[in-house]
């Protein structure tokens, strides 16, 4: 069933948002709300408090997901909070070696030892989620003052416990791999049962958020009441870099604009971001979806990701959410 058949036919937007999933293979956990430009509800508000008021589209809006790569917002928050503060030099260099690189996009799949500044981590470990760029930048902001950071902002259920190397060496251990090349070596022989039982995939033992608490994020952020607003534009600026467009920005026409952070783990497909409209609406979303089997790589579930995001928005728009 198409978007606009199921606008036709009055099927509830919670419906509607689950068929796109199940054609995809995977399920999901949703939450959109409008950016409204009254005052927004008191860091530490009981949850759901400022839905109470005024319309969202909810769907396991309140169950723990995994985090991954989207906690890279919160990150970069707290180091452009720094920067704003005076803590933190933005020009300051850091040298990405060997030992620093993951793999992966940005510093992270260099072949060779790059000095970069601190502002340039940031904006890598949001335009291509660069694992490297936001280890080394955790790594100078620290881990406890964004745990700190999700705290201050009333985001209770929100858990930080590491970067990515730190989730790397955890399924390195528990699959029995002693580097990266190993890992992927034996990854291809283990049972989807036993990648489904690896730490990083369950929120209970890893870095993990609520769907409801990632939009409040990303509204405290839009409102700049996340810190001061240069820090708060800083964030909202970096992630409208982000050069991934096979999600949420799939879902929406070329006049939408779309700022955004992904998160990717084997049968994990995320993203978090808010929807400018050219009317002056903005709507922020978070999915998180999740596939029976564990591979990194769904076409169809990236673009479900964005197609129900643009029914759960178009729904809030027609008053029907």
């Amino acid at each position: 069933m198409s978007l606009c058949e199921g606008a036709a036919s009055g099927m509830p937007v919670e419906e509607r948002v689950g068929a796109v999933f199940a054609a995809a293979g995977a399920g999901a956990r949703l939450h959109a709300v409008a950016i409204g430009p009254g005052p927004s509800v008191p860091h530490g508000a009981p949850h759901g408090a400022s839905s109470a008021a005024r319309a969202e589209v909810a769907i396991g809006a309140d169950e723990p997901v995994v985090l991954a790569s989207v906690f890279k917002v919160l990150l970069v928050l707290e180091f452009a909070r720094q920067v704003a503060a005076g803590q933190l030099d933005p020009r300051e260099r850091v040298w990405v070696t060997a030992d620093d690189r993951l793999g992966g996009w940005g510093t992270a799949g260099c072949l060779d030892d790059i000095g970069v500044s601190l502002r340039d981590l940031a904006h890598f470990a949001m335009s291509v989620s660069d694992n490297s760029a936001a280890d080394l930048l955790l790594a100078r902001v620290g881990t406890d003052t964004v745990r700190l950071l999700a705290e201050e902002l009333g985001l209770d259920r929100t858990r930080i416990l590491g970067g990515p190397r730190q989730l790397l060496e955890t399924m390195l251990a528990e699959v029995g791999a002693r580097d990266e090349r190993e890992f992927a070596a034996i990854y291809p022989s283990l049972s989807a049962e036993r990648l489904r039982g690896l730490s990083v995939l369950d929120p209970e033992r890893t870095s993990a958020s609520t769907p409801r608490e990632i939009t409040r994020l990303l509204e405290l952020i839009w409102r700049d009441e996340a810190g001061p607003p240069e820090a708060c534009a800083q964030v909202r600026e970096l992630m409208g870099r982000q050069i991934f467009r096979h999600r949420l920005v799939s879902g929406f026409p070329d006049e939408v604009r779309v700022a955004a952070k992904t998160g990717t783990l084997p049968g994990l497909h995320a993203e978090a971001g808010v929807v400018h409209y050219p009317d002056g609406g903005r709507y922020a979303v978070a999915v998180f979806a999740r596939t029976g089997d564990p591979v990194a790589n769904r076409t169809a579930v990236d673009s479900a990701i964005g197609a129900a995001a643009r029914i759960a928005v178009e729904s809030l728009r027609d008053g029907r959410g």
